[in-house]
């Protein structure tokens, strides 16, 4: 059995890199999904809510024992994602929370700032200043999650075997990338 995690900036194509990853190999493709069901496991939606909440706009701020029963939650969710395998994970720390398992390829998706924000704009038709703003707050919300829930920092190249950089990437052209290194990783395991 094998799983991708797919770590993104917001307006890097991620989530439709994701997608087509997906499409492509037969995997299904869960991001919300993991959280709706660690709430439900967790009984705690307003930590759900908090999670997906990257503007800020519900200012939300569950307990601590909240946050722990979540966070547990997600990692049985992601756990059991993976042991059935072929599924692409995208966020909710899966980078870390399977770190070390040699069925799963870690990716990140990454473009430079005034590419993501150009992007931002595009797809949601609003100014600059608000692309901007979102893009800062999405990469301040993920950057805290995984630092507080992990002690981890989300731009250490060594929680991924794959970075990629979509500035001059097509969707496409990721996936392609994406579905060759799952197959030379996962082909070429005994060999030297």
């Amino acid at each position: 059995m094998t799983t991708i995690t797919i770590s993104r900036q917001l307006g890097s194509q991620g989530t439709q890199i994701a997608r087509e990853v997906g499409t492509r190999l037969g995997f299904g493709v869960l991001r919300r999904e993991v959280i709706n069901e660690a709430a439900r496991r967790a009984g705690a939606p307003e930590v759900a809510l908090a999670a997906i909440d990257y503007l800020g706009l519900f200012d939300l701020h569950p307990s601590q024992e909240a946050c722990r029963s979540y966070r547990q939650a997600v990692r049985e969710v992601i756990e059991g994602l993976a042991d059935e395998g072929e599924v692409v994970i995208v966020g909710r720390a899966g980078q870390v929370v399977l770190a070390g398992r040699p069925d799963v390829l870690h990716v990140r998706i990454i473009a430079p700032p005034d590419v993501r924000i150009k992007r931002i704009e595009a797809l949601q038709d609003i100014p600059t200043a608000a692309a901007r703003a979102q893009m800062e707050r999405s990469d301040r919300t993920r950057r805290e999650y995984l630092h507080c829930a992990h002690d981890v920092h989300w731009n250490n190249p060594e929680l991924y075997d794959l970075v990629l950089n979509t500035e001059r990437m097509t969707v496409a052209s990721s996936a392609d990338l994406i579905c060759r290194a799952l197959t030379e990783c996962f082909d070429d395991r005994g060999d030297d």
